[in-house]
């Protein structure tokens, strides 16, 4: 692992210091949260240090395998987020389990008083796409399994070890404030954070870091993402003969296709910025019986602006398909709603700066063998891992469309950027087995390792800069005037508590033989 901290760098390492943290330098010593450019640089030194242990690179290094080898799908993570409890427990962190009447979410706190900074991190896995790891062609563990296809085995780990970090140099430092790691559940599926931010758990936080597993080492901010309705829509119908008396019958299954060509006609006059897209959950049991019950699961997504009237006419389409097919809208269940992501520019640009002052890791020959051999299955350009970190661009107005996340919910109601650390092949393929085979081993741990001196690069600038975190509040206070927030989630939702768990029972006991380490 590369060491950030050589003697001949050191010059260099003080000048980028210096200029990255130029505000804390104009304070007056007599201010609250005043840290001199030595001491700065001595709190970072420290947190640095810890991260660059070879047991430490490799303890966080096989908590990310073992998540991974655990794959657990959305709610259902009980095993990675005890891992990461169990961690954050024996370094000193309390912690808050069952947030939010979600039973894998939690939040570790340590230290007291203000500043409070915020750490995210998630630990769910995606449905269908288990891969051997570092397995350039396509070759499950477990055919049908699920698989880490998004890093987020990654991310849990990046984050404690940040958090854990910036821990040991406060306590090395005698700095205050406090340190707090919120562990998410269900990202995949966009469902922890509305939940938590209605239960009011990041109330106290005056900064929130985001991580994100990428293939490069970038950060930006602006509003990106689109907003998201997840919901599933039921019909209930009355069972019959299909071939003796299908008149007696009312098939629930038509009422929902009958919705979902209403909503394919719909898209046609959707504003370009719209996603919609579905699946058939249930669908009766056998063709001779008409069936009584059907249900579809719909993601509605847009703009912040666009997305309650875009979800009113997607619901209009299952209130005219049950009156077409003389069957019953049952309910229309709503899952999750979010928000598009809002990141805070002043959180960007400290990210950056610590971006900036940690660099690339540095790729064996065999890490770029791999990733070369599977950008070479995969058509793309075999360059092998990058070297350089992603050029900084700031964003051309309001981004839209792609992915979403409910992240969004939180940068809504404090400060937050998103730090994308590598880790990755560039290349390789977002929610698919490419991505799983590259979220193994030690380019993924050198990856998350850099994250972790990012997020506590940065958590350490906000806890020991006060014209900092003020102005980042600032530019926050300011944005809010103009994007209030209001939960999107209809009242009287509830998280999903039993979402995926047949599907992870299905899969549960092959998988508890892999252990991280084994092949």
């Amino acid at each position: 692992m590369k060491n950030f901290f050589e003697p001949g760098k050191t010059i260099a390492l003080i000048v980028i210091l210096f200029l990255s943290a130029i505000p804390v330098y104009t304070q007056k010593k007599t201010e609250p949260g005043f840290l001199g450019k030595a001491d700065l640089y001595k709190a970072k030194k420290d947190a640095f240090d810890y991260l660059g242990e070879s047991m430490i690179v490799k303890k966080f290094g096989v908590i990310s395998d073992s998540i991974w080898c655990y794959a657990e799908l959305g709610m259902q993570e009980f095993r990675s987020s005890a891992l990461l409890i169990r961690t954050l427990e024996e370094e000193g962190f309390s912690v808050e389990k069952g947030v939010a009447g979600m039973p894998t979410c939690f939040v570790a706190t340590w230290g007291n008083g203000k500043p409070v900074i915020g750490i995210l991190g998630e630990f769910d896995a995606l449905p269908m796409i288990s891969q051997k790891a570092l397995t350039p062609s396509q070759n499950p563990v477990i055919n049908g399994a699920p698989g880490h296809g998004c890093g987020h085995n990654m991310m849990g780990a990046a984050g404690i070890a940040a958090a854990i970090a910036v821990k040991r140099s406060m306590e090395l430092n005698n700095l205050q404030g406090t340190v707090k790691f919120f562990g998410s559940p269900a990202e995949e599926t966009v469902i922890s954070r509305p939940y938590m931010v209605r239960e009011g758990v990041f109330r106290d936080v005056d900064a929130v870091i985001d991580n994100h597993a990428s293939s490069g080492f970038s950060t930006t901010y602006g509003v990106s993402g689109n907003a998201l309705v997840s919901a599933v829509f039921s019909f209930r119908g009355k069972t019959a003969h299909a071939a003796a008396a299908p008149w007696s019958g009312r098939s629930a299954l038509d009422g929902v296709e009958l919705m979902n060509i209403a909503a394919n006609y719909l898209r046609e006059h959707l504003i370009y910025t719209s996603r919609l897209h579905y699946i058939v959950i249930e669908g009766g049991e056998a063709p001779n019986v008409v069936p009584d019950k059907a249900s579809v699961w719909y993601y509605v997504r847009n703009t912040d602006g666009n997305l309650e009237e875009m979800y009113k006419r997607v619901v209009d389409c299952a209130r005219g398909a049950a009156i077409a097919s003389g069957t019953i809208l049952d309910t229309a269940m709503v899952l999750t709603a979010i928000h598009q992501k809002h990141s805070n520019k002043g959180m960007a640009e400290t990210i950056r700066r610590n971006i900036e002052l940690v660099g690339m890791p540095q790729w064996t020959d065999d890490e770029n063998n791999f990733a070369r051999s599977l950008q070479k299955n995969l058509g793309a350009k075999e360059a092998g891992y990058p070297v350089k970190i992603g050029e900084w661009t700031p964003p051309s107005g309001t981004q839209s469309g792609g992915a979403s996340t409910d992240v969004g919910e939180v940068s809504l109601i404090a400060p937050l950027a998103t730090l994308d650390f590598p880790g990755g092949v560039p290349g390789a393929i977002g929610h698919h087995w490419s991505t799983v085979a590259a979220g193994y081993g030690t380019a993924a741990w050198k990856g998350l390792n850099a994250g972790a001196r990012v997020m506590a690069g940065t958590a350490l600038d906000l806890l020991t800069n006060t014209k900092l975190l003020n102005e980042i509040k600032s530019e926050f206070a300011e944005y809010s005037r103009t994007h209030p927030y209001k939960s999107f989630l209809p009242e009287g939702a509830r998280p999903p508590l039993n979402l995926n768990r047949e599907l992870m029972d299905k899969y549960r006991r092959a998988m508890m033989d892999i252990k991280a380490e084994e092949k």
